[in-house]
C-alpha cells in the first residue's frame, strides 16, 4: 500500500515538472522574456517644423522663427527686459519626411536625442527643462510658447530636467528622453515634439543655441529610438 501511494506521488511530481517545462518552452518559442528582436530607428528633426519663440516682457509681444539655422532657448537673468526664448523640435515617427518609422505597436526600450550646441551665453551652467508638447507642423503660434505640456498617466507633466554647460559649446550633447518617447507612443502621436526652455530654479539664467542648419544632417538634431 505504501509503495502504491509513493508511486502515485512520484507520478504527480513528474506531471508537475513536465507542465512547468512545457510552459517555459512555450514562452521561449513565442518570443517571451528578452528574446524579442530589438530594432533601432534614427530620425532627423523636421527643419521646417522646428523653430523658436521669443517673448518680449516689455512690449508684451512674441517673435516666431520657423526653421531658423539656430534654435535658441533661455534668457539673460541679469537683464529682465531682454527676451526669453523657447525652442521646439519635431521628429516625425511615421516616415513622412523620409526617416525611419517607429511602428504604432512598438514597445519603447530607449530613446535619446543628440543635439549640437553652437552657443552658450550669460552663464556657465544652464538649467534646462525639456517638455513633451504638441504644436502644428505647419508653423508655431504665440500660444505654443507657454502651452501646457502633455502629462504622464499619473497626471504629472511629461518633462525632464538637466544642466547644459558652457563647455558644451561646439560639441554634441546626448540626452535621454525615454519616458517622453514612451508617452508619445502610448498616446499614438505621429510626431515626437519637444520644447526646450530655461528651468526656472533659483539663480537660473543663460541662453543656449542648438544648431539646426538646413541641408546639414551631420549636426542636425537626431532622435534614436530602440524598440521591439
Amino acid at each position: 500500500m505504501g509503495n502504491r501511494r509513493e508511486g502515485h506521488m512520484r507520478k504527480m511530481l513528474y506531471f508537475g515538472v513536465a507542465a512547468i517545462l512545457a510552459l517555459a518552452f512555450s514562452g521561449w518559442g513565442c518570443g517571451g522574456g528578452d528574446s524579442r528582436t530589438i530594432f533601432v530607428a534614427q530620425i532627423v528633426s523636421d527643419k521646417p517644423a522646428d523653430g523658436d519663440i521669443a517673448s518680449d516682457p516689455v512690449l508684451q509681444t512674441f517673435t516666431i522663427a520657423n526653421g531658423p539655422g539656430t534654435l535658441f532657448f533661455g534668457f539673460d537673468d541679469l537683464d529682465p527686459n531682454l527676451k526669453e526664448y523657447r525652442a521646439f523640435l519635431d521628429f516625425p515617427l511615421d516616415g513622412s519626411t523620409g526617416g525611419d518609422v517607429v511602428p504604432a505597436n512598438a514597445r519603447i526600450r530607449a530613446a535619446t536625442i543628440e543635439v549640437f550646441i553652437n552657443d552658450v551665453a550669460f552663464a556657465s551652467t544652464v538649467p534646462t527643462l525639456i517638455e513633451l508638447v504638441v504644436y502644428p507642423i505647419n508653423g508655431l503660434r504665440e500660444e505654443d510658447f507657454d502651452s501646457a505640456p502633455l502629462t504622464f498617466p499619473n497626471g504629472s507633466f511629461a518633462s525632464r530636467s538637466l544642466d547644459l554647460f558652457s563647455s558644451d559649446q561646439g560639441n554634441y550633447v546626448l540626452i535621454d528622453v525615454t519616458p517622453l518617447m514612451a508617452e508619445a507612443q502610448r498616446r499614438g502621436l505621429l510626431d515626437f515634439q519637444i520644447r526646450f526652455l530655461l528651468d526656472l530654479v533659483p539663480g537660473a539664467g543663460g541662453l543656449v543655441g542648438i544648431e539646426d542648419l538646413p541641408q546639414v544632417t551631420m549636426t542636425s538634431p537626431r532622435l534614436t529610438v530602440e524598440y521591439d
